[in-house]
């Protein structure tokens, strides 16, 4: 019905211009373009704006926003270049909009000359046109010009500032991100939002907390996405205790959750392992997208529950949702783990028939892993050999891991050497293939790679868990004895260990 609806406007605007082309009435040309656009009739609307010079910087930047407002970025700086042409000067407002159609089409090239039109009209120190080409040069990850373009600017506003911190956040300078944040005159949301994702972004989770207590000090109502950050930073480190509590702040500093808030909060709860949570949040979400279905098919994917995932996998398809890369990663994880063979392989089918653009080479890794992992071993080998491209070390890992479970020491081996030779400094490889002949009972070939690790000077990165009690989150590395209890700990740890070699497993009562 829109459609037809749509047709039956552009005839009438067509009409009307048609009527007013033979009557001689004076036409409206910014009217008629706005028209034009807003049905959809963008070569219409081009060539009446090509055909009719008299325009003047106001009616000109007008129906660049158009175009623009209608995601036609393209033509906007077209159109741009077309009123430097008609020998009409821009404004800050006109630069504003071309830089915001060139940073989407994330053309820097076009950005630059921008620029340099800029610098040659004497609007480099301007706010609204700095903060523009801030915003430009920060997003396409240029720096440096982002810098020099923030020092150029004659009293910078928040704007500025923000542009200039997200940035920094983007390009991992997090430090000077913190620096710029401390510096700035005034704050709102938007700056706030900025450095509590910049810290979740880069793994310091408790820092994004500590700001976001701050932000509530200074009087900062907390937004949508200031939520969002919140709830993955406290997802990245499952803080339970600490995520409840963002959870009812949002409650009491929301009218309501965007989808957003929401797909956030599903996957809180699933990476904490409360599934009842994160499947009620999704049950209560009123306008679900791809991205919620996602997170709770991984959620059960991630907590072990691949017959869960399958389950809701099928409810997304019937609800018209296709899947994507995530969703064939999610599946194959959890049938991975469930031992659904079968299942994950025809969910691998299924994407190749359906939506072949989504594989990439970590979903090929995958099936090699599902197959691995559960013995079938002659399968995952025939698949490397008709994998559409040369597999990389990733893919050996995976089978290397099959024949760890399988205890598999001959073909462990030869692949383990098939590694080295990729990359003789990869460590993973000898601490699984030294794995393999721990479990094989295997102690002289045990001592022999080890050997060899402490002569290569390889050292394996430590394991790291942690733990949340009374709200605070405790983190341990192997061999720790930095916390506060540690004797305390190890006493239990070692009263636990006594106990289990004491007792067989089938004599223990949980």
């Amino acid at each position: 019905m829109k459609p037809l609806l749509s047709k039956l406007h552009l005839f009438a605007t067509q009409a009307a211009h048609a009527h007013e082309l033979k009557s001689g009435s004076l036409i409206n040309q910014s009217q008629l373009v706005h028209a034009y656009c807003s049905h959809g009739a963008f070569s219409y609307a081009r060539q009446l704006f090509d055909e009719m010079p008299h325009w003047d910087i106001v009616s000109g930047t007008s129906i660049i926003s158009s175009f623009v407002r209608h995601k036609r970025y393209g033509d906007a700086i077209s159109l741009f270049s077309r009123l430097l042409l008609f020998g009409i000067r821009p404004n800050e407002f006109t630069f504003g909009t071309a830089l915001h159609a060139s940073t989407v089409l994330g053309d820097l090239n076009v950005g630059k000359q921008l620029h340099a039109c800029i610098t040659k009209m004497g609007l480099q120190s301007n706010v609204f046109v700095g903060s523009s080409l801030l915003d430009h040069y920060s997003k396409l990850g240029t720096i440096k010009e982002a810098r020099c373009t923030f020092e150029g600017i004659h009293d910078p506003n928040v704007v500025a500032y923000t542009a200039l911190i997200n940035g920094y956040v983007k390009n991992a300078e997090f430090d000077n991100a913190l620096k710029l944040f401390a510096k700035m005159p005034e704050r709102n949301v938007v700056s706030w939002n900025a450095v509590i994702g910049g810290c979740s972004q880069m793994g310091l989770n408790e820092e994004s907390v500590n700001l976001f207590v701050k932000m509530c000090r200074d009087g900062v109502k907390p937004t949508e996405s200031t939520f969002a950050c919140l709830f993955s930073a406290a997802a990245n480190i499952a803080a339970l205790g600490i995520g409840r509590s963002f959870h009812s702040s949002a409650i009491k500093s929301l009218a309501k959750f965007d989808v957003f808030v929401g797909n956030s909060l599903i996957s809180f709860y699933a990476k904490c392992g409360c599934l009842e949570d994160s499947v009620r949040v999704f049950d209560r979400l009123k306008d679900r997208n791809i991205v919620s279905w996602n997170a709770v098919i991984c959620g059960y994917a991630q907590n072990g529950n691949g017959i869960k995932a399958l389950e809701y996998f099928k409810r997304m398809r019937l609800s018209g949702f296709k899947l994507n890369s995530v969703t064939l990663l999610g599946l194959l994880f959890g049938c991975n783990h469930a031992g659904l063979v079968d299942d994950g392989y025809s969910c691998f089918k299924l994407a190749m028939t359906e939506e072949p653009s989504i594989l990439k080479p970590e979903h090929y890794a995958c099936v090699v892993n599902l197959l691995s992992r559960s013995g079938r071993f002659n399968e995952a080998k025939r698949f490397l050999q008709e994998l559409p491209f040369d597999p990389g070390i990733g893919f050996w890992k995976s089978l290397l891991g099959g024949c760890q479970i399988h205890l598999n020491k001959e073909l462990a081996e030869a692949i383990a050497h098939r590694i080295l030779e990729l990359d003789p400094k990869d460590i993973s490889s000898y601490v699984q293939l030294s794995n393999v002949y721990s479990s094989a009972r295997k102690w002289q070939n045990v001592s022999a790679i080890r050997k060899e690790m402490k002569e290569r000077g390889m050292k394996t990165v430590p394991g790291c868990s942690w733990i949340e009690v009374k709200n605070k989150v405790h983190v341990f590395f192997n061999a720790d004895r930095r916390h506060s209890q540690t004797d305390e700990i190890y006493e239990t740890l070692m009263a636990f260990m006594a106990t289990l070699e004491s007792k067989p497993f089938r004599d223990l009562h949980y």
